[in-house]
């Protein structure tokens, strides 16, 4: 076993300020801040247009001949879903069909150019649209006067609705775009992923419930407020035997036939070139069967009814409207940007571009203003339109602005043919697309054997938000998550240090808990600022280099000599674009089939360009680490194997034995990620790293000094303190 010993005075602070000279660094003041924040010149005045209208930036780069196939085509198969959804998604608002239809229209011009999401397709999403249709209802309900507000005199009842809808919308869009003016983006952090799934399942609940007058074929009128599910399950079950045979016949037939039609999109995806459109199918055969068979007159099924043609006159927003709906505004508005930076932060990381999370409330809140104006309401973007839209092989947001043409053609041309559509078949299609939602359940046995605290919060927050509404329940899911983290920081598990006899080390007789945030340390995150490059980038130009090297080799065009591998072509060589299966980027390099191992800081054949990676090791100081999550857990595992995949070695320090011993039983280690890289302290660590890498090998720097030791290495040394909250 080796040892060392450590030989050094002992240092008070002053002492150690008097003999180590302090390096006086000039801090920038308030007024300096200021002053820079309002000077402009021009490049900052292109940076600001750049960062306003994202759009420009790829625009510039948009491949022609490449992407816009893929574009139309995504274009036009997201559009057919939009139409049907945003008929659907209106009876959750409790507005007519057809105002879905601007929704799936005005909001979408407006991100095509402020958004900086290439994929998710904006428009109505189902949770939204139900917490727009709760304050409708509350002020215009279905049995008994409207509210007293100026503004409702001489206006339909549907009218009326269209105006708190709007109104409540544009209030909306303004407390957002003042968000993202304010530059308050990374208030989505307070919404933890067990918390947004919690709420989002409720939420699913409450959609169900809402569209079983529409599949039963029975007059329920809409209800709002604490226990309005109950009250709505107890009007419906009163009336039972009033179902409509043929409403729920045909609504049966609709969910089994989606439901086993999405299984196998989901299943042969891979095979699929694109997904079976079974909504529209089933909507186009509906809407005929209804027309041919008269279902509105024979069977009393209540149908869309007259969709008219062409777009309404803009209106300003109610200002009493405003008042009434402020407190149920700002949950919309959270929620809303919430989900859709969260399906954007995914796509995003697929397909390797950076989101802005103060651009991307800017974009909604301005989509959610113009939109309201033109009679819209509440967008954000629905998963799985957004899946269509990226896995049809949408490229940029030229797909959105084609869906939005798709839906502009329905609403001046063909609309008419929608008219015979049956309402249960828009409830049924709502119903078989909460399925994703619905089984976010499953979640709750693993929460509790690995993490209860969260579990708690995602119970609490999925029962409140059931019984109490979707407003009040999102309320209490903040308060219970705010609850456990003053709870675990107040009531830590203190510990009794012991010294291990004739060492430096100290051992806590005691565990107590540790907490370590994140989501400040992904792939756009300040952690690999400090390592100075992207990981994942850096892996993936690896992986499409090998992909290069290997067409070359195959080709004949690249051939090993004694010198190493030898370009015998003089034409230009590109590097290989193939993004069929991105997935296969993020593993880890492969040398088996290539007659050499490629040293990827040496200068690599046919002028292929890969970022060198100077760093060879890598420490991180969790002694300030206070717990970890199930989400820190995911985060840190990706983050350590995107790291050792490109050849740099990590090490974790002063590791608190909690965090260790709930890492064993998460079953965190495997065969890249070893628990052999956790060191008692820094200096261990250090010592090591000297061990593995002399002073006097290749490509040795000065990095730090720890000690009195001469270690000058290629190596970095993080206090993850820095990370934490």
């Amino acid at each position: 076993m080796k040892q060392y010993m450590v030989t050094r005075p002992l240092y008070s602070e002053d002492a150690f300020a008097d003999v180590h000279e302090k390096i006086h660094r000039h801090h920038k003041t308030v007024r300096h801040h200021v002053k820079q924040y309002f000077t402009c010149d021009l490049k900052r005045a292109k940076n600001a247009a750049l960062s306003l209208l994202p759009f420009i930036g790829w625009m510039r780069i948009y491949q022609l001949k490449e992407w816009l196939l893929s574009d139309i085509v995504s274009g036009v198969s997201t559009g057919l879903v939009a139409v049907l959804q945003g008929l659907a998604y209106s009876l959750l608002a409790s507005l007519p069909p057809w105002y879905g239809l601007f929704t799936a229209f005005f909001p979408v011009i407006v991100y095509f150019f402020l958004g900086t999401s290439r994929h998710i397709s904006v428009g109505a999403f189902p949770v939204l649209s139900l917490m727009v249709g709760a304050v409708v209802t509350r002020l215009v309900p279905d049995e008994g006067p409207p509210v007293n507000i100026t503004g409702f005199e001489g206006l339909t009842s549907d009218e009326q609705r269209v105006m708190v809808a709007a109104s409540v919308t544009f209030l909306m869009g303004i407390m957002q775009l003042a968000m993202g003016l304010l530059q308050v983006g990374f208030i989505v952090m307070y919404l933890s992923d067990t918390l947004v799934s919690g709420f989002t399942t409720a939420a699913a609940v409450h959609i169900l419930v809402s569209q079983l007058k529409f599949v039963l074929g029975l007059v329920v009128p809409g209800l709002s407020g604490p226990l309005s599910i109950v009250y709505t399950l107890e009007k419906i079950f009163v009336q039972i035997e009033k179902t409509n045979v043929c409403d729920l016949v045909t609504s049966i037939l609709i969910m089994v036939v989606v439901f086993i039609v999405k299984e196998i999109n989901d299943r042969y995806k891979a095979k699929l070139p694109v997904p079976i459109p079974i909504e529209v199918i089933m909507t186009v055969i509906a809407c005929g069967v209804s027309y041919a068979f008269n279902f509105r007159v024979n069977y009393k099924v209540d149908v869309v009814g007259r969709i008219p043609v062409g777009y309404e006159s803009p209106m300003g927003p109610n200002m009493q409207i405003f008042g009434q709906t402020a407190v149920e505004a700002f949950p919309m508005a959270i929620v809303g940007f919430a989900v859709a930076f969260s399906v954007a932060k995914v796509y995003s990381v697929k397909h390797d571009y950076i989101i802005d999370g103060n651009q991307e409330l800017i974009a909604f809140g301005a989509s959610n203003i113009i939109g309201a104006a033109f009679k819209s309401f509440a967008a954000s973007t629905a998963l799985s339109r957004s899946a269509v839209q990226e896995s049809t092989g949408g490229k940029t947001q030229i797909a959105g602005l084609l869906s939005a043409l798709i839906v502009m053609v329905v609403t001046l041309a063909i609309g008419f043919l929608l008219e015979p559509l049956p309402k249960s078949v828009l409830g049924a299609v709502v119903i078989v697309n909460l399925k994703g939602m619905l089984m976010q359940i499953r979640e709750v046995p693993y929460l509790w054997r690995r993490d209860r605290p969260d579990c708690v919060v995602w119970l609490v927050t999925c029962l409140a938000s059931i019984l109490l509404g979707l407003d009040l329940g999102l309320a209490v899911g903040l308060g219970i998550e705010l609850l456990t983290v003053v709870f675990r920081a107040q009531f830590p598990r203190c510990s009794v240090l012991a010294n291990i006899t004739g060492t430096d080390i100290y051992k806590e007789r005691k565990d107590y808990m540790n907490k370590i945030n994140l989501d400040l340390y992904d792939g756009q995150g300040t952690g690999k600022q400090h390592v100075g490059f992207n990981p994942l980038r850096v892996l993936r130009k690896r992986n499409k280099a090998l992909r290069t090297i290997r067409k070359l080799l195959k080709k004949g065009e690249l051939q090993m000599t004694s010198k190493g591998l030898l370009l015998t072509s003089s034409g230009p060589i590109e590097e290989s674009e193939d993004e069929s299966n991105m997935e296969d980027l993020d593993q880890p390099t492969d040398f088996k089939d290539l007659p050499v191992q490629v040293n990827w800081n040496s200068e690599l054949p046919a002028n292929i360009q890969v970022p060198r990676v100077d760093v060879h090791s890598l420490i991180l100081d969790f002694s300030a680490v206070s717990f970890l999550d199930i989400s820190a857990l995911k985060g840190l595992k990706a983050a350590l194997k995107e790291l050792i995949r490109v050849e740099v070695e990590v090490y974790i320090v002063a590791c608190d034995a909690y965090i260790l011993k709930k890492l064993h039983s998460c079953m965190f280690f495997d065969d890249e990620v070893k628990s052999s890289m956790f060191f008692l302290t820094l200096h261990d660590a250090m010592l090591h790293i000297l061990d593995k890498h002399p002073v006097n090998s290749e490509n040795t720097k000065v990095c730090e000094k720890v000690s009195h030791l001469p270690v000058e290495k290629y190596c970095v040394s993080i206090d993850v303190s820095t990370l934490t909250d």
